[in-house]
């Protein structure tokens, strides 16, 4: 009897050991289905709430972050603006990327973006502050082309910036900043103050520059070109103005190094001889015309402070008519030493010099007589 009740409290045992296991295996697989659920519903959640607030808006504005906000205010000014659905939801993704500041500046949101592609905007530096641009500017070009490259790059009209590099005023800040700019831009003959004293490179902006700091990083960069001759500038008879003109003449009537320096010489010369520099790209600058066009007797005879084939410039016109090159620079401030009084290019832009008119007749009537003759 003993042994049979024994057996039977074994059973019981066994019995209740499995049904607390099954019990166990039940609550667990609950729990598992909740976590599950739980999860699968956040995920739901975290992802509506990470979507874009209005997907079909694509328009993008500023966001500033002002220097000194912590997360939570970051993340408040970004629900308050509607580029978030959710702050909570925000905060989490902040930790997921260890975020515990963002950079102050300006930041490009649009409320099409999610809230993964907005935190890895804010967090990285590229602000608008620290955006940059290149933008790179070609000698022998007329300051309407500047304007118009500026205006490509940044936000500001041609307008605007035409009206600033034209102002009386700030152009005498520019005048006392820098010692190669003097009273001679403020000629009101001449078309634009500041044609030739931009210098003709690729600069590196930041996108949110001024028309101020574009303008005077380019002056910077002729700053230093001109720096180094500033001793042998200051003895000239022509002076920074002067050169810097002579300078633009050069860069349009000669392509190499050799003749740039050659060409100065003779303009050198006639200036020297007291004659008239009888050049074509002065006559098309004060025409307002392309060199690719013809011009007309009336351009040539014209009275204008730039045309030097008329009778009224009898030395240089009143200021430059391109950005010159450095070596144009060069060439003007340092001209090769010749007797040429003449000189003319063929259609490959090779120069032929001469001592007097006879001669230059010649080559010209060889170049024609060749078909080398460049209209």
């Amino acid at each position: 009897m003993k042994q049979i009740n024994d057996k039977s409290i074994d059973e019981l045992d066994t019995e209740i050991t499995e049904k607390v296991i099954k019990t166990i295996q039940k609550i667990f697989t609950i729990a598992f289905c909740v976590v599950i659920v739980i999860f699968i519903a956040g995920g739901i959640y975290t992802s509506v709430k990470s979507s874009p607030v209005d997907p079909d808006n694509t328009e993008t504005v500023d966001f500033v972050i002002e220097s000194g906000w912590g997360v939570n205010k970051v993340i408040s000014e970004l629900k308050s603006k509607d580029f978030i659905k959710d702050e909570l939801v925000f905060k989490v993704l902040a930790k997921v990327y260890k975020k515990d500041s963002f950079y102050a500046g300006t930041y490009k949101l649009s409320k099409s973006y999610d809230a993964t592609k907005i935190m890895k905007i804010i967090s990285s530096t590229n602000s608008i502050e620290n955006d940059t641009v290149e933008v790179r500017f070609i000698e022998g070009k007329r300051f309407p082309y500047y304007v118009k490259k500026i205006a490509e790059n940044f936000d500001y009209t041609e307008e605007e910036i035409m009206d600033k590099t034209t102002n009386k005023e700030y152009l005498n800040t520019l005048i006392n900043k820098y010692w190669f700019i003097t009273d001679d831009i403020l000629n009101s003959n001449i078309y634009y103050p500041l044609e030739g004293y931009l210098f003709a490179d690729t600069y590196s902006f930041k996108k949110s520059s001024t028309i101020e700091e574009i303008i005077e990083k380019m002056l910077d960069q002729m700053d230093a070109k001109l720096s180094p001759y500033k001793e042998e500038i200051n003895v000239s008879n022509l002076k920074v103005h002067g050169l810097l003109t002579l300078a633009s003449m050069v860069e349009l009537e000669a392509v190499t190094a050799e003749d740039r320096q050659m060409v100065a010489g003779v303009f050198t010369n006639r200036l020297k001889e007291g004659m008239t520099l009888g050049s074509d790209v002065t006559t098309y600058y004060a025409a307002k015309k392309e060199m690719t066009q013809s011009l007309t007797m009336s351009d040539i005879n014209g009275c204008n402070a730039y045309n030097t084939r008329g009778t009224c410039v009898s030395g240089l016109p009143v200021g430059p008519i391109c950005a010159p090159s450095y070596s144009s620079i060069v060439a003007a401030i340092e001209p090769k030493e010749n007797n040429y009084l003449y000189f003319v290019a063929d259609s490959e832009n090779k120069v032929y010099y001469a001592e007097n008119a006879s001669e230059h007749n010649k080559n010209i009537s060889n170049l024609r007589n060749n078909g080398k003759w460049s209209e």
